[in-house]
Protein backbone atom coordinates (compact mmCIF):
# COMPACT_ATOMS: atom_id res chain seq x y z
CA UNK A 1 0.00 0.00 0.00
CA UNK A 2 1.82 3.27 -1.45
CA UNK A 3 0.05 5.99 1.01
CA UNK A 4 1.67 10.23 2.05
CA UNK A 5 3.39 10.44 5.45
CA UNK A 6 2.08 12.48 8.35
CA UNK A 7 4.99 13.38 9.66
CA UNK A 8 4.91 15.91 13.18
CA UNK A 9 8.25 16.11 14.99
CA UNK A 10 11.51 16.04 13.41
CA UNK A 11 10.62 14.88 9.85
CA UNK A 12 8.74 18.16 9.81
CA UNK A 13 10.28 20.87 7.31
CA UNK A 14 12.93 23.10 9.54
CA UNK A 15 13.63 20.10 11.94
CA UNK A 16 17.17 18.07 11.20
CA UNK A 17 15.66 14.74 9.63
CA UNK A 18 13.60 16.19 7.07
CA UNK A 19 17.02 17.56 5.56
CA UNK A 20 18.43 14.69 5.77
CA UNK A 21 15.55 12.37 4.76
CA UNK A 22 13.20 14.41 3.01
CA UNK A 23 14.05 17.11 1.08
CA UNK A 24 14.32 16.48 -3.14
CA UNK A 25 12.38 13.65 -2.45
CA UNK A 26 8.42 14.76 -1.91
CA UNK A 27 5.95 15.75 -4.46
CA UNK A 28 4.31 17.82 -2.16
CA UNK A 29 4.52 18.48 1.91
CA UNK A 30 1.47 20.54 3.09
CA UNK A 31 0.19 21.23 6.56
CA UNK A 32 -2.55 18.76 7.83
CA UNK A 33 -3.46 17.47 11.46
CA UNK A 34 -4.00 13.97 12.84
CA UNK A 35 -7.53 14.29 14.92
CA UNK A 36 -7.77 11.47 17.77
CA UNK A 37 -4.41 11.45 18.96
CA UNK A 38 -2.38 13.46 21.70
CA UNK A 39 1.58 14.98 21.39
CA UNK A 40 4.12 13.75 24.31
CA UNK A 41 7.03 15.23 24.63
CA UNK A 42 10.11 12.93 24.25
CA UNK A 43 14.04 12.72 24.60
CA UNK A 44 14.31 15.06 21.75
CA UNK A 45 11.41 13.78 19.52
CA UNK A 46 7.81 13.53 20.16
CA UNK A 47 5.20 10.37 20.30
CA UNK A 48 1.84 10.84 19.28
CA UNK A 49 -0.51 8.31 21.15
CA UNK A 50 -4.22 7.92 20.47
CA UNK A 51 -6.50 10.38 22.55
CA UNK A 52 -10.13 11.27 21.15
CA UNK A 53 -11.43 14.63 21.46
CA UNK A 54 -7.50 16.06 20.63
CA UNK A 55 -5.10 16.73 17.52
CA UNK A 56 -1.89 16.61 16.51
CA UNK A 57 -0.30 18.87 14.15
CA UNK A 58 1.87 18.36 11.01
CA UNK A 59 3.00 17.89 7.79
CA UNK A 60 1.32 16.09 5.11
CA UNK A 61 4.20 14.17 2.78
CA UNK A 62 3.75 12.70 -0.39
CA UNK A 63 6.65 11.17 -1.53
CA UNK A 64 8.16 11.05 -5.24
CA UNK A 65 7.15 7.33 -6.75
CA UNK A 66 10.68 6.42 -7.66
CA UNK A 67 11.75 7.53 -4.25
CA UNK A 68 8.90 5.23 -2.10
CA UNK A 69 10.22 1.80 -1.79
CA UNK A 70 13.63 3.30 -0.54
CA UNK A 71 12.69 6.47 1.49
CA UNK A 72 9.93 4.20 3.76
CA UNK A 73 12.61 1.40 4.70
CA UNK A 74 14.70 4.59 5.75
CA UNK A 75 11.70 5.91 7.88
CA UNK A 76 10.78 2.75 9.13
CA UNK A 77 14.60 2.05 10.05
CA UNK A 78 14.75 6.05 11.79
CA UNK A 79 11.42 5.13 13.95
CA UNK A 80 13.45 1.68 15.09
CA UNK A 81 10.40 0.22 13.28
CA UNK A 82 10.04 -3.78 12.69
CA UNK A 83 6.03 -5.24 11.72
CA UNK A 84 5.96 -7.31 14.63
CA UNK A 85 8.86 -6.29 16.82
CA UNK A 86 7.24 -6.05 20.28
CA UNK A 87 10.67 -3.92 21.01
CA UNK A 88 9.21 -1.21 18.64
CA UNK A 89 9.42 2.21 19.78
CA UNK A 90 6.81 3.21 17.00
CA UNK A 91 4.40 1.43 15.16
CA UNK A 92 3.50 2.51 11.50
CA UNK A 93 -0.07 2.74 10.76
CA UNK A 94 -2.48 3.95 8.60
CA UNK A 95 -5.13 6.98 9.43
CA UNK A 96 -7.30 9.75 8.12
CA UNK A 97 -5.60 12.95 8.22
CA UNK A 98 -7.10 16.16 7.41
CA UNK A 99 -5.47 19.19 4.65
CA UNK A 100 -7.32 22.26 3.61
CA UNK A 101 -8.38 19.81 0.78
CA UNK A 102 -9.64 17.96 2.59
CA UNK A 103 -9.00 14.07 4.24
CA UNK A 104 -6.50 11.81 3.70
CA UNK A 105 -5.12 8.42 4.33
CA UNK A 106 -1.60 8.64 5.33
CA UNK A 107 1.13 6.70 7.54
CA UNK A 108 1.87 7.66 10.98
CA UNK A 109 4.13 6.88 13.19
CA UNK A 110 2.28 5.89 16.57
CA UNK A 111 3.65 5.42 20.00
CA UNK A 112 3.95 1.55 20.20
CA UNK A 113 1.30 0.00 22.87
CA UNK A 114 4.35 -0.33 25.75
CA UNK A 115 5.53 3.46 25.49
CA UNK A 116 1.81 4.83 25.03
CA UNK A 117 1.23 2.92 28.24
CA UNK A 118 4.06 4.33 30.11
CA UNK A 119 3.29 8.17 28.62
CA UNK A 120 0.05 7.76 29.40
CA UNK A 121 0.99 7.42 33.04
CA UNK A 122 3.81 9.52 33.40
CA UNK A 123 4.61 11.20 29.72
CA UNK A 124 4.59 14.96 29.57
CA UNK A 125 1.51 15.81 26.42
CA UNK A 126 2.35 19.16 24.72
CA UNK A 127 -1.03 21.30 25.11
CA UNK A 128 -0.65 23.02 21.70
CA UNK A 129 -0.66 19.68 19.44
CA UNK A 130 2.07 21.25 17.64
CA UNK A 131 5.83 20.25 17.96
CA UNK A 132 7.35 23.11 16.15
CA UNK A 133 5.64 25.48 19.07
CA UNK A 134 7.76 23.19 22.10
CA UNK A 135 10.36 26.04 22.12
Amino acid sequence: MTLSFFVYGTLRPGEPNHDAFLRGRTLSEEPATLPGALLYDGPGYPYVVEHPGAQVRGDLVTARPEEYPELLKELDRLEEYTPGDPRNLYERVAREVTTEAGHSRAWVYLAAPAVAARLRAHGTPLASGDWSLRR
